[in-house]
């Protein structure tokens, strides 16, 4: 009978859907479990390491291709857009970055050169500051120069996401941090909630 058939499908579709879910359910938690473990390798707020500045890289050679390897999988592992060596207490002038579809970049001894003629204030992210997100101005758009990891010469045109994120990492370089660089007030929220919560036993 047709009836009992077409009732067995919906039933089928129903139990579909709801593995699909399940699935998708399972699929973010993996990716959160992923992306706390890439957290808590990449060092936080208040670490000194990430108030540092960073050295120029001198040598070009198999440590540094495997750093930035690391760089590149934890950037995307937590989910971030851009990675500086800074943050994982490794005080070479590097950093990655992804802020689109192309292949994550590394550039090494950045130097950015910023066209200051025009400038917006977004709210920014950082995956050493947690949760937090504080209005910061930047440029929106830069000149990247630098070095790729087999110490070639690489020169980038950026603007808009792109350029602020270089930006954004650049600043870790010279341990700067978005809390620097934001209005009072919302430095001031930043840090009530970086604050290490009272634990009571």
């Amino acid at each position: 009978m047709a009836h009992d058939h077409e009732h067995e499908h919906d039933h089928e579709e129903e139990h579909e859907q709801v593995d699909e879910e399940t699935a998708e359910r399972r699929r973010e938690q993996e990716r959160e479990f992923i992306r706390q473990r890439a957290l808590a390798q990449i060092r936080q707020y208040p670490d000194v390491a990430l108030q540092m500045r960073a050295h120029e890289v001198t040598e070009f050679d198999e440590f540094l291709v495997q750093l930035v390897e690391r760089m590149q999988d934890l950037m995307h592992d937590a989910q971030g857009v851009g990675l500086a060596a800074t943050q994982l207490g490794v005080l070479q002038r590097v950093f990655v970055f992804q802020p689109d579809e192309e292949p994550a970049r590394a550039v090494v001894n950045p130097r950015l050169t910023i066209d200051e003629s025009e400038k917006a204030i977004e709210d920014e992210g950082c995956l050493s500051l947690r949760e937090v997100r504080v209005p910061v101005e930047r440029a929106t758009k830069v000149v990247l120069e630098g070095k790729d990891p087999n110490g070639d010469d690489v020169r980038y045109e950026l603007d808009d996401l792109a350029a602020r994120v270089v930006q954004h990492e650049n600043d870790h370089l010279d341990g700067v941090l978005t809390i620097d660089r934001t209005d009072p007030e919302s430095r001031k929220q930043a840090l009530g909630a970086l604050r290490p919560q009272p634990t009571f036993a």
